[in-house]
């Protein structure tokens, strides 16, 4: 897509520091990474969020992303990884991607980057659980 600068990095128009280039997806360092060694993954195809990446790309694609999640532990050194993908909110360049950051004890990296919160009871939870269910799509 025109003006998309992962889509730029894809066809090679944009310079990127690439760790993999195969068919199911291309991976690449963040220019600003969390962690140094943070890696972001994208499909060749232009897609905006998660729900547009058809099934049958599933595969290939979450593929990718499992082995650089054990590339970046094994070559980093790294004590384990964070991955994690924004849809629509938070999503700074408009294309499907996904972060595999190196993680290490002690890296000050507590859990997820935003505020937690509980649920005020079994009921309500229950209500939660119940209303994404009945928006679940069939597999």
């Amino acid at each position: 897509m025109s003006g998309c600068v992962f889509c730029g990095i894809v066809a090679g128009e944009v310079p990127a520091f690439r760790v993999a280039d195969e068919p199911d997806g291309v991976a690449f360092l963040d220019t600003r990474p969390v962690f140094k060694g943070h890696v972001l993954v994208v499909p060749r195809t232009h897609l905006i969020t998660l729900s547009d990446l058809p099934t049958d790309a599933l595969p290939g694609y979450f593929g990718l992303v499992q082995r650089l999640a054990v590339a970046v532990e094994s070559g980093l050194g790294a004590g384990g990884t964070f991955v994690a993908m924004n849809n629509r909110v938070s999503q700074s360049v408009p294309h499907l991607h996904t972060h595999v950051v190196p993680r290490t004890k002690g890296d000050g990296l507590r859990g997820f980057f935003w505020p937690r919160t509980r649920y005020a009871d079994d009921a309500e939870a229950q209500g939660y659980a119940r209303r994404v269910a009945a928006a679940l799509s069939p597999a």
